[in-house]
């Protein structure tokens, strides 16, 4: 990856990064790498199953100075750094931020939902794995996020991110968080199956929790499991 080809991206100096949250360690962010996660503030979707609405508003929690300081403190100590969401890519300093954090040596992972293709494209050549969120079925995507036209967005990142593996040989995942209640698992298989025809290699069932704290209700059945294994490369029950 090139140290400066987020340069040309134009990044406003007139607002501080919203930070809702730092976790110092994680080993579930990115499969098999242990991370630091940041989390940005802000997004314009309102999915009713959200694992995080109180990221949702563009508030700042931790500061973006003390964020950096700590990741110094942990240099040689942690595989890379991960941005989750809310929606990361809402965050218009996100280029220089991922600039700052490469600096200090670590890889960078990134969480979307893949909102503005755009800034994906830009900033890809500084990543070293992507987690893109699938909700739904493409029909369905609009009454799940709350906003119209939202699988469109969607689509292209996915067809970036294909693009983008294929080229350089890095890794995305593809996940969905899941619950009977807006996805039955005939329809999740549908859904697996679309990806599967997209070039998917790599995908994950996030089983919906009402709380972190909870055990999730739903269970996949053995033969969904079975074709979802049979399916993808590699294929993760979370």
């Amino acid at each position: 990856m090139k140290e400066n080809s987020l340069r040309s991206i134009p990044v406003r100096h007139d607002r501080r990064p919203c930070l809702g949250g730092l976790m110092p360690f994680s080993t579930v962010d990115w499969p098999d790498r242990l991370t630091a996660t940041l989390f940005v503030s802000g997004c314009p979707w309102r999915c009713h199953y959200c694992h995080n609405p109180h990221l949702q508003p563009r508030n700042t929690r931790v500061q973006w100075e003390d964020a950096l300081s700590f990741l110094k403190s942990r240099q040689g100590l942690l595989d890379g750094v991960v941005f989750s969401g809310g929606e990361p890519l809402m965050e218009v300093e996100l280029p220089s931020m991922v600039r700052a954090i490469r600096k200090l040596g670590f890889d960078i992972g990134l969480h979307t939902a893949g909102i503005y293709p755009d800034r994906l494209h830009a900033i890809l050549p500084d990543l070293a794995w992507v987690g893109l969120d699938i909700k739904t079925l493409p029909e369905r995507y609009d009454q799940l996020t709350g906003r119209a036209g939202s699988w469109t967005p969607v689509s292209s990142c996915l067809q970036q991110l294909r693009e983008w593996a294929r080229r350089t040989g890095q890794p995305y995942e593809c996940r969905t968080t899941w619950s009977e209640d807006w996805l039955s698992q005939p329809k999740l298989l549908e859904l697996a199956a679309m990806l599967k025809n997209e070039g998917v290699q790599t995908y994950a069932v996030q089983r919906f929790r009402s709380a972190p704290d909870r055990e999730p209700v739903d269970r996949l059945l053995p033969q969904t499991e079975a074709v979802l294994n049979a399916l993808f490369t590699s294929y993760t029950l979370r």
